[in-house]
């Protein structure tokens, strides 16, 4: 089941990034995207997740192309079917763990997994507010969010870049276990080759180009 396909996208702001970017991304598929800083690989993420508009080139999502969709549709879908996790976590500050949690719930009308909560050994501090928990704590407690909505496609900017090397393989490991028993799919961008290479697929932004290495 194809969930997203990109094709002949291109994009620039003072200086074109890249050009003729084409993939797709199947159910229980994980795709990884490197390149060195500048490239333009997070903002091909964004440009895939609907945060930025190509220059050229089109975009369809579960089979629609998102340039035909009315606002309000592709609204309904960023809010049911995406799910983006970035480096820095956008938490409320003001809230406790848990209460980011719920907002979430309750946007999505999902309820909140303990078992994911434990998967991600965050259960014992939802109650403490996020100013309070570690910059490790935070990221966690930011993927928990997104993937309490039970998105059809992760997008993930670096998801990893606040967690030890061993935490961060494991949160991977969830990222692909959560792909598989809910025929979702993910799109990582990553400086780490070593978490990209448990992807299924690699490509690299080299040059204004997006090139398959694995």
């Amino acid at each position: 089941m194809n969930l997203l396909s990109a094709k002949n996208l291109s994009h620039s702001f003072e200086y074109e990034l890249f050009s003729n970017v084409s993939l797709s991304l199947d159910a229980k598929e994980s795709i990884a995207i490197i390149g060195m800083s500048g490239s333009g690989k997070s903002t091909l993420l964004h440009l895939l997740s609907t945060l930025l508009t190509p220059k050229s080139g089109e975009i369809e999502l579960f089979n629609e192309n998102i340039a035909q969709m009315s606002k309000k549709e592709l609204a309904l879908v960023k809010r049911d079917k995406l799910g983006i996790v970035f480096q820095s976590h956008y938490l409320f500050k003001g809230f406790t763990a848990q209460e980011n949690l719920e907002v979430s719930e309750i946007l999505s009308q999902k309820s909140i997994d303990n078992t994911l909560l434990n998967k991600l050994e965050i259960a014992q501090c939802m109650h403490q507010k996020v100013t309070e928990l570690s910059g490790g704590q935070q990221q966690r407690v930011s993927i928990a969010r997104v993937l309490t909505k039970k998105p059809s496609i992760i997008f993930a900017d670096e998801p990893t870049g606040n967690l030890d090397n061993q935490t961060a393989s494991e949160v991977m490991k969830l990222f692909f276990e959560y792909c598989e028993q809910n025929n979702a799919g993910m799109i990582l961008v990553t400086h780490d080759n070593t978490l990209a290479h448990m992807c299924k697929r690699v490509y690299k932004l080299e040059n204004k180009a997006l090139k398959l290495i694995k």
